[in-house]
């Protein structure tokens, strides 16, 4: 049993959601600028839709970090002793900032170069939020999980909107280079509320429970929650994989993508995620989930419509696009990500929580390259009603899922009241 400190010395839930959610920020930017912002430098130089698909195998180390997390776990929950996190987010920051100043000099071409440095930037960033993740759940109170959801699903919004908007704002204006250092100085920069926040403080605790990977998926909510994450992220995900190629292609400038980016992230997705935690509180996850999936489906549609009618105005086409990948997936994330925090063991929440993600990265990644392997052989249309199809078939599922899984919590243990 985790012996905890009395419940004044707990930190402030202020000060956890501003160094969780810096770090989220942190993670983003490097997700951002990977996933969204490189993938349109590549394009503006010409790399065909399969290469650049093949970016997605940097979600590889995202969807596996689950076979080291109970080691990480273990080390950052001592026996006895000072909770670790600090340390294992101070070292794993400095090498990915690292990793972003030797990308500024080498470039993003040869793409194989650049997917080398990001995948092991990568590794260290999925290992800095197995401790991140861990942290969270474990310190924050049951009826502070909402915010801390918004703070995760808010910062990664912010995070991209510097990602994938800032980046190539700046890459268009000054190059590559500072582009790149620019972004190396904030993911450190974003780090220092948790480096010397409430992390800082930790007070020696006892622990009686060896983490496990064996015990979490020995758990139902872990097997049933696993299922639900697979079938919603592919729902919501697939169809966005080939979002910016498609935006290039469609006539958008960088600069221009970068700034609805950026524009779109900050107030949109954050605001989404904002508006995502009243609406699991007022009518719960399962409702949530899947009304943004609807939502998405019709969306995808629209995407489809767009690319076979290329004189449709750029001002509906990057509203549609925000709203998208901005506003109904925060709004969706944040439902999935308290799901995910409920269903996680405080006593070894970095390996149950790390577990769920994985789930995210491996279909993610999956959808990524498969999508832009079908857009460069069928077309974006065909990728992007495929995508549609998935998503309507995951709406009824999404809801069976979710509906047997509450059936199942214990009775007075239900984390979404």
């Amino acid at each position: 049993m985790l012996q905890h400190d009395p419940a004044h010395k707990r930190p402030s839930p202020a000060s956890v959601f501003a160094a969780v959610g810096g770090l989220y920020v942190g993670q983003s930017v490097i997700g951002g600028l990977t996933f969204l912002g490189l993938p349109a430098v590549l394009r503006t130089a010409g790399l065909p839709l399969d290469q650049i698909g093949l970016l997605y195998l940097i979600v590889l180390p995202w969807a596996l970090k689950f076979l080291w997390s109970p080691y990480i776990e273990r080390y950052r929950l001592p026996r006895f002793g000072k909770n670790r996190s600090r340390i294992i987010v101070g070292a794993g920051v400095t090498i990915c900032a690292s990793g972003l100043v030797i990308l500024a000099f080498t470039g993003p071409s040869p793409v194989s170069m650049a997917i080398a440095i990001l995948f092991v930037v990568a590794v260290v960033t999925a290992t800095v939020d197995i401790a991140c993740d861990g942290y969270a759940v474990e310190t924050l109170a049951v009826e502070h999980h909402g915010w801390g959801n918004a703070a995760q699903v808010g910062g990664s919004y912010l995070g991209s909107a510097i990602g994938a908007g800032l980046f190539l704002v700046l890459v268009d204006y000054y190059g590559w280079r500072n582009a790149t250092l620019v972004m190396a100085v904030l993911v450190m920069l974003l780090a220092l509320p948790f480096i010397f926040g409430p992390a800082a403080k930790a007070q020696a605790q006892t622990h009686d429970q060896t983490p496990s990977m064996l015990r979490a998926l020995k758990r139902p909510q872990v097997q049933a929650g696993l299922v639900i994450a697979a079938v919603y992220v592919a729902a919501q995900k697939w169809g966005l994989a080939m979002l910016g190629p498609f935006l290039i292609d469609y006539g958008f400038d960088l600069a221009t993508l970068g700034t609805f980016n950026g524009a779109g992230s900050m107030i949109v997705g954050f605001g989404g995620a904002l508006l995502g935690g009243f609406l699991v509180r007022q009518y719960g996850p399962s409702r949530v989930l899947v009304m943004s999936i609807i939502a998405q489906t019709v969306l995808l549609c629209a995407f489809a419509t767009f690319s076979l009618h290329r004189d449709i105005a750029h001002w509906i086409v990057m509203i549609v696009a925000i709203t998208s990948s901005s506003g109904i997936m925060s709004i969706g994330f944040v439902a999935l990500y308290a799901c995910f925090m409920g269903w996680s063991d405080p006593r070894q929440a970095g390996i149950d929580f790390t577990l769920f993600q994985c789930m995210d990265g491996i279909v993610s990644m999956a959808g990524g390259i498969g999508a832009g392997a079908i857009a460069e052989r069928f077309g974006y249309h065909t990728s992007f009603l495929i995508a549609a199809a998935v998503s309507a078939l995951s709406a009824p599922a999404i809801a069976l899922l979710l509906k047997s899984q509450l059936a199942s919590q214990p009775m007075g243990q239900n984390p979404h009241r």
